[in-house]
């Protein structure tokens, strides 16, 4: 974060200064008191359990300047109506001090985190790259990780998230980003807006917010990214795997669940190895190509930086080699495409491992009335790549499948770790379902069955 004082910050929100107004910050706000820096101010936010104005003692014990409050408290704070506001206006006078900072904004209904990590990978090997560890994507994380810039910050790569539109509008006017980036518009978080046109209209105001000089890179998996073009007057770019787009992928084949393939621009042509996991993997990949390539970076960087890229964000395709065991975990989210990729991977990789392949699902939220059709085509989907067993946690809507594959419901995390005890050496499982379901529980705990069961970490 650029250095200021109290005072300064006081002025820019309108806060009542109750601290030494030269008090100096240089580092980005918090929010969890445990992870409060020397010269970093904590963010006093009330929740439905918690509130944080509990924690401003702990927070200063640790090294926080002051705290921004909504009341007056016993220590340093400056008193504001409304934190995630003032925050934001931080943000905003922030970014626009950093002109030499180049803005990338990432939305789409899927893939946006795997994209940032394969981007900050590639930009790190560049210049200095800010982007989040996790899934900073709203209000309270977008701001927080831009406040993480300073001067000397070359990159900052942003993930946006939206539950209503204007959200994403909203981010923009705080980020003003360079270059926007729309992956895919889906079906996820459909229950908030009603159909896919509206989601689509919300992933638009991205590429809405860029202005002549900034470049929109829009993915051509569906029918409504490639259209955004028309919601923007300078550069545009477009990847995937047809022979029409800036930024391609030709030859693709997986060995051992990672994805190879050609990489193809007009700068020439590269042989990318990804060591991350799934097919899907190939579009985020494109998106990230397509980021460096607007930026003028070689195409002998761009491929290497893919090839080398390791997962750094929790719960997303993480294996986990047991002894004669492979657990994928996908817990952090479920959306139908998503479920369909990682139900692909898991069937490759028992095919090489010529082992059994076992399914751990559960809910996928926020798909609104097409849930249950969604659900049922996964169950079925399920069945006809050859899943061998499928342990529906809570979710009778996936159906019961076709054929020779065998579904088991059951309503508690607790009855499918018991399937533990039906799994045989060779065997692969994936774990998958919407945050809400914390299957990442599960998957420690069929962990933890099998090695008492004798198998060992490999």
């Amino acid at each position: 974060m650029i250095t200021l004082t109290a005072g300064e910050i006081a002025l820019l929100v309108g806060g009542d200064l109750h601290c030494d107004r030269d008090l100096l910050i240089s580092r980005a706000p918090v929010f969890d008191s445990r992870q409060v820096r020397p010269g970093s101010f904590f963010l006093a936010l009330k929740g439905t359990t918690n509130d944080g104005h509990d924690f401003v003692a702990e927070a200063y014990r640790l090294g926080s300047m002051f705290s921004l409050t909504t009341r007056v408290i016993d220590g340093p704070c400056i008193v504001v109506k409304d934190v995630i506001e003032a925050l934001s206006i931080i943000a905003t006078f922030v970014r626009s001090r950093l002109n030499n900072l180049t803005v990338v904004a990432i939305t789409g209904s899927q893939g946006k985190t795997s994209t940032k990590d394969l981007l900050s990978h590639m930009l790190g090997a560049v210049g200095p790259t800010v982007a989040p560890t996790g899934s900073f994507n709203n209000d309270l994380g977008l701001p927080i990780t831009l406040l993480e810039c300073d001067e000397r910050t070359r990159f900052c790569i942003l993930e946006m998230g939206a539950r209503h539109r204007y959200d994403i509008a909203r981010l923009c006017k705080i980020a003003q980003p360079n270059i926007g980036v729309v992956l895919v518009v889906g079906t996820a978080h459909f229950a908030e807006f009603g159909s896919q046109v509206a989601i689509a209209q919300t992933k638009g105001e991205l590429i809405e917010s860029l202005g002549q000089s900034g470049t929109a890179i829009l993915g051509t998996y569906d029918e409504f990214t490639p259209a955004m073009s028309a919601l923007h007057s300078g550069r545009t770019l477009t990847f995937g795997e047809k022979g029409s787009v800036d930024v391609r992928a030709a030859d693709v084949e997986m060995r051992e669940g990672r994805p190879h393939f050609d990489l193809v621009t007009r700068a020439g042509r590269a042989a990318v190895g990804m060591r991350l996991v799934g097919a899907h993997q190939v579009s985020n990949a494109l998106a990230a190509a397509a980021v460096a390539t607007a930026l003028a970076l070689p195409i002998e960087l761009i491929a290497s930086s893919l090839s080398t890229a390791e997962i750094t964000s929790k719960w997303r395709m993480q294996l986990h080699e047991l002894q004669d065991l492979l657990i994928i975990n996908d817990s952090y989210n479920a959306n139908p495409a998503s479920m369909a990729a990682a139900l692909r991977t898991l069937s490759l990789f028992a095919q090489e491992r010529g082992g059994q392949s076992w399914a751990f699902l559960g809910k996928m939220h926020e798909l609104g009335e097409s849930g249950a059709m969604a659900s049922a085509d996964i169950g079925t989907l399920a069945s006809e790549i050859g899943v061998d067993h499928c342990v529906v946690v809570n979710a009778p809507e996936y159906g019961s499948g076709v054929g020779p594959m065998q579904f088991h419901h059951v309503q508690t995390v607790a009855d499918a770790a018991v399937f533990v005890n039906h799994l045989a050496p060779g065997d692969v499982v994936l774990v998958k379902a919407s945050r809400a379901e914390r299957f990442e529980f599960l998957a420690e705990e069929i962990q933890a069955r099998w090695i008492s069961r004798g198998g060992e970490v490999g």
